[in-house]
């Protein structure tokens, strides 16, 4: 069944629903368009899609053009046939019906550095398995807590943050469908949140925005989806005293594999393996190095990556090891730090956005002859999509020009993804043998940033 909803409580109580009743759950974001849906729905076949009333359109555009057969469902709005009408007279009791820790309970889609969805698939023993190890060794939640998230429940370390961690701690999940970083700050203060869990740009927002004050009374900060700057960390515990956790994770592995809290924290350093896994550092040649050499993290662990028929798969399990887009390096006491995406993913704000997806949504462009994508260091969002951009001839590149092309790109993809940098360029660099040299444009945008 696909779930499509901002974070509220019909969507976790649908969520529970699915498993209770023994079925699959394929969380997406609301913020997805028919483009970005349609191979999902194609992947997962889900036989129902329990839809949130203000984002039922691009199911029906998928629906019609690719799954007839598919069947939607709103709810929280006031149709006739809307689920939260249509369950007025149905009865309280319900019987769970068994599963096995083995059955499959999550298909979770995430894009990929080509911009194709793999979707990642998770039993309902790992669900258990990520509240075993990071829930209960590194979050250590208390019934008294009240939890925040900004991340959507189609990311897993929103779902684990807000449903799966706190309702099994017995604490409140403090629900918002979207807020920005000093507003969320502003309802950390309001409504008493002891537990925060937002992206290290986030921070970063509300300590520029002056709100730090604002976050003083939690007892608990987490930062996932891409790497803390030291500064970030050391300005808010010289602030306020707060230690932010930070850590990675991957939907391959469900959350967070590799944390640190209170006086195990090295600022600066993303963590040690969380308790039940074992990490280290691969060569290219899939050798494992010592501390002190930079290469691949490699994870193993109660969870594993099993993408849904995809042969990705050997490319990210190698001799048993998960094997990340992420470069690394393990000092001699154990903790790894953070170097370098290994791929071509760009990762702003928390947000992961295949840049070869966004070449293609800009290529539609009649406009456009040739585009290629990178990430741009940007000190407010870590990174942000640029797009360098070869016009055809006689096509003025201006900046409505620019404002078209980002109109162009958000309404073929999640609006987060558009090109924030758009460069107009009269060619772009390839090899002897035509290969496009995305590198030549990353050395351009890292020597601007460093000027």
């Amino acid at each position: 069944m696909l779930l499509r909803s901002p974070n509220n409580p019909w969507t976790v109580a649908a969520w529970l629903g699915i498993l209770k009743a023994g079925g699959i759950v394929v969380t997406t974001m609301a913020a997805l368009r028919a483009t970005e849906l349609s191979p999902i729905v194609e992947k997962t076949r889900p036989s129902i899609a329990l839809v949130d009333h203000r984002h039922l359109d691009d199911v029906r555009v998928v629906q019609e053009a690719t799954a007839p057969d598919l069947r939607v469902v709103g709810y929280g709005g006031d149709a006739a046939d809307d689920l939260t009408r249509r369950i007025a007279d149905k009865p309280t009791e319900f019987e769970a019906v068994d599963t096995s820790a083995d059955d499959v309970a999550l298909f979770g889609p995430t894009s990929g550095s080509t911009g194709t969805p793999k979707i990642t698939t998770h039993f309902h023993r790992d669900i258990l398995s990520i509240d075993n190890t990071f829930g209960r060794t590194t979050l250590c939640l208390q019934p008294q807590d009240r939890v925040a998230c900004s991340a959507p429940f189609a990311f897993t370390f929103g779902l684990g943050m807000q449903v799966v961690f706190a309702l099994r701690a017995g604490a409140c999940a403090f629900l918002t469908e979207a807020a920005a970083p000093a507003q969320l700050a502003d309802l950390v203060a309001e409504h008493g949140v002891t537990v925060l869990a937002t992206a290290p740009t986030a921070y970063k927002q509300i300590l520029r925005a002056g709100k730090a004050g604002q976050l003083a009374k939690l007892r608990v900060a987490v930062t996932a989806g891409e790497h803390m700057p030291q500064a970030t960390w050391e300005e808010l515990h010289r602030e306020i005293g707060l230690k932010v956790i930070d850590g990675i994770g991957a939907t391959e592995m469900l959350h967070i594999f590799v944390s640190a809290a209170g006086d195990e924290i090295r600022p600066g350093a993303t963590g040690r393996p969380v308790p039940g896994y074992r990490a280290t550092i691969l060569d290219p040649d899939g050798n494992e190095v010592g501390p002190g050499v930079e290469g691949r993290l490699a994870v193993i662990g109660p969870v594993g990556c099993r993408y849904l028929d995809d042969d990705r798969q050997r490319g990210y399990v190698v001799n048993g090891w998960n094997v990340t887009g992420d470069t690394f390096v393990r000092d001699e006491d154990g903790y790894f730090w953070y170097r370098s995406r290994t791929d071509n993913m760009i990762v702003s704000s928390g947000y992961n956005i295949g840049g070869p997806e966004v070449e293609a949504a800009l290529d539609t462009h009649p406009d456009v002859v040739e585009v290629a994508v990178i990430g741009e260091p940007d000190p407010d969002r870590g990174t942000i999509v640029c797009a360098f951009v070869v016009l055809r001839d006689g096509v003025a590149g201006d900046a409505d020009k620019v404002t078209e092309l980002q109109g162009h790109v958000k309404g073929l993809l999640a609006p987060y993804k558009y090109p924030r940098d758009v460069r107009f360029v009269p060619s772009l660099p390839r090899n002897s043998s035509g290969k496009l040299q995305h590198f030549k444009l990353r050395e351009i945008v890292e020597t601007e940033a460093r000027a």
